[in-house]
């Protein structure tokens, strides 16, 4: 079957890319092609960021006001064409419906907050000291770069767009060319908002169109959302070149149970949070400690998780993104059999490949272990895999989490609130939660793991407030007048003063100048 690649978004019209590369969009629950996506050129990208700079002008000069009612009516726009995005993040990334209408969903509400930046992003007007007053505004930066994973096709590209674009910056995205269709559709939807021409592009791709992002003369800033390891080069290569960018990576979240956790609640959170989007979610349940005997708890995951079913319908576990991912989630549970550590697999999700041999299916799978040093209790595995450790104190439980090397999120289930104080003051993550499973911050709180961990390369967060600082500038401007100034009538004896104290024309020439 042929199929017609897509094009890139650039200037507000579909453009060829300049390039004979194409790779193909597969539909993970069926492994059958559905489009082809092209491999985009340095050259193609060189035109979108011309087009964007000359964007940039009209763009920034326009009241934030006016860039926010633009997003009023793309907010509006979302929501009315939910149900087509649905269809087409369930075709691209495999998700279930719900899971996919949530995605829609959580986008939608930072472009519900983008339009609120009129007032969050106003500027202050401060008098210090008698007669010295200084104002502070925030400026768009020109042309970002934003570069985005597949795991959420519409959400992840949502933490970017509308914030940077009511700030007043032009973006070039480059989305998954995993998962490319949604945003294609989502840019014709900001084009019948109102958006000009130039503001929003896409650029489609792979690693060559990375690297010229981060290299782009022209591209004031970066944002990107994947592995660690990616994140890392594009952190580095941005920073060679004193470009701004901001790099959120991968996790290996803990989940901590008390002896006095909820065992119905524990259990609901913990499998919806390791098993819900397949696992392909950098806020999921990777580690759950369980301190102290609670085999109640432990029976009830196995329980809950294995009456989930393959599907795409509400309730159910969706596909993992391709065979690369499947393969990787499958050798782990594979080396667990291998284990001399006396892991063991309490419920095993290998054969929901086996009986639907079309597409790349895991089943939910829950691993329990007796060393914190088991490569699936070390490792981001990115699929419905639960590792599961009996701890005897606290200490051993805090230490286990505290020595993994991210820092995205973690979670403490107790029914004491000085529990959970213990806890979160003590956890080596930036988001946390007290029985909640995935905790996930709401704007104006900004979403992003902990700096100097394997989670966060850079210094802001990507939503909320900390996206409203990463995509503008300070300007600060101090300002002094002579106490004449502004006055029709000073006293003569002033006047007398200051005439005696002037240095002549030469100074009257420059505050004339001033005026």
């Amino acid at each position: 079957m042929s199929l017609t690649p897509l094009c890139n978004f650039i200037g507000g019209k579909y453009v060829p890319a300049k390039t004979d590369k194409f790779v193909d969009v597969i539909n993970p629950a069926t492994g059958r092609p559905v489009t082809r996506v092209p491999l985009s050129t340095a050259t193609d990208l060189d035109d979108a960021v011309k087009v964007g700079k000359e964007a940039f002008e009209l763009w920034s000069n326009m009241t934030m006001k006016q860039r926010a009612g633009i997003m009023f009516k793309f907010h509006e726009l979302l929501d009315k064409h939910s149900e087509e995005l649905v269809a087409l993040i369930i075709l691209e990334n495999g998700k279930n419906a719900m899971e996919a209408a949530a995605d829609i969903a959580k986008g939608n509400e930072t472009v519900d907050w983008a339009c609120g930046l009129p007032q969050a992003a106003a500027g202050r007007t401060l008098e210090v000291s008698r007669g010295i007053q200084c104002t502070e505004s925030k400026e768009p930066l020109g042309v970002v770069g934003a570069i985005v994973p597949f795991n959420f096709p519409v959400m992840v590209p949502m933490w970017t767009l509308p914030i940077s674009l009511v700030m007043g910056n032009c973006v070039i995205l480059k989305p998954s060319e995993k998962v490319p269709m949604a945003m294609q559709r989502v840019s014709e939807l900001l084009t019948e908002a109102g958006l000009p021409a130039g503001v929003f592009q896409i650029v489609h791709g792979a690693v060559d169109i990375v690297n010229a992002i981060c290299e782009h003369p022209d591209i004031s800033a970066v944002s990107f959302v994947g592995s660690s390891k990616v994140a890392e080069i594009v952190y580095n290569k941005c920073n060679a070149l004193n470009k701004r960018v901001l790099c959120l990576g991968g996790a290996k979240n803990h989940l901590i149970a008390l002896p006095d956790a909820d065992v119905g609640m524990t259990t609901r959170d913990v499998v919806v949070s390791f098993a819900g989007c397949a696992g392909q979610r950098c806020m999921a349940a990777s580690v759950l400690i369980v301190v102290g005997e609670n085999q109640p708890l432990i029976d009830e995951i196995v329980s809950l998780a294995g009456k989930l079913e393959a599907g795409q319908g509400n309730g159910q576990v969706g596909p993992v993104i391709d065979h690369i991912a499947r393969d990787r989630i499958v050798r782990y549970i594979n080396d667990v059999e291998k284990s001399t550590t006396g892991a063991k697999i309490l419920l095993d999700g290998r054969s929901w490949g086996q009986t639907r041999p079309d597409g790349f299916w895991v089943g939910p799978t829950v691993i329990l272990h007796k060393s914190a040093e088991d490569a699936a209790m070390q490792d981001e595995i990115f699929g419905p895999v639960l590792s599961i450790i009996q701890v005897d104190s606290w200490d051993e439980a805090i230490a286990i989490e505290n020595a993994n090397p991210y820092g995205n999120a973690a979670c403490i289930y107790t029914e004491k609130g000085a529990n959970a104080d213990w806890f979160t003051k003590r956890f080596r993550a930036a988001m946390l939660g007290v029985n909640i499973g995935i905790p996930v911050p709401r704007e104006p709180f900004s979403f992003g793991g902990l700096y100097g961990t394997k989670s966060k390369y850079g210094n802001c967060d990507i939503t909320g407030d900390g996206a409203m600082e990463f995509f503008s500038n300070r300007r600060k401007v101090t300002q002094k007048w002579t106490a004449s100034y502004g006055t029709t009538a000073a006293p003569a004896a002033k006047r007398a003063k200051s005439d005696a104290n002037s240095s002549g024309p030469a100074d009257k020439a420059n505050f004339d100048g001033r005026m």
